[in-house]
């Protein structure tokens, strides 16, 4: 069983996964309604994602013999200045996460809990990957200076990404 903290800790995660699936979902919203289809599918990729680390998570509590406390889950923002801004916002929440996933790492070595320490070090792993994506989009408007074909090019590289579930077994 998990001790007391560190439930807290991961089921708190939970919410904050869901929570980032829902931001992605309302950014793919913007996005559709600007007319940039494949940044609208980036953005629903990405939520697919969030959504399948907040069932993995929920599942790893259940295997270690607790059960999740749910929370309220925020509403994102819903409108954006422009899809750069969007993308700068992405930056900023996954910096977020990543301070949280830390933490919970932290904590699961402080309460020596090995097995949850092993666990959280995927997402430690994959929130260097998260800020890598969000931080090259990103570099992408500073160095082509709001270029509007810099617009249509990611557009289109985008509408290319598909869904794969990094957790195909759970």
């Amino acid at each position: 069983m998990l001790k007391d903290s560190l439930l807290k800790a991961l089921s708190h995660q939970v919410n904050q996964e869901y929570y980032s699936a829902y931001l992605y979902l309302a950014m793919s919203s913007y996005a559709e309604g600007m007319g940039f289809k494949g940044i609208a599918n980036w953005f629903f990729v990405q939520a697919q994602e969030e959504m399948a680390h907040g069932i993995h998570m929920y599942q790893y509590i259940l295997e270690r013999g607790s059960a999740p406390v749910f929370a309220d889950i925020e509403a994102p923002p819903s409108s954006f200045e422009s899809i750069q801004d969007a993308f700068e916002k992405v930056l900023d929440h996954e910096q977020h996460v990543t301070e949280s996933i830390n933490a919970i790492a932290t904590l699961a070595l402080q309460e020596h809990d090995h097995a949850g320490y092993t666990f959280i070090m995927w997402y430690v792993k994959e929130q260097v990957e998260e800020e890598a994506s969000a931080g090259d989009i990103l570099a992408k408007f500073t160095n082509f200076g709001g270029d509007p074909a810099l617009l249509f090019t990611l557009n289109t590289e985008m509408a290319a990404r598909v869904f794969v579930n990094p957790f195909p077994a759970a």
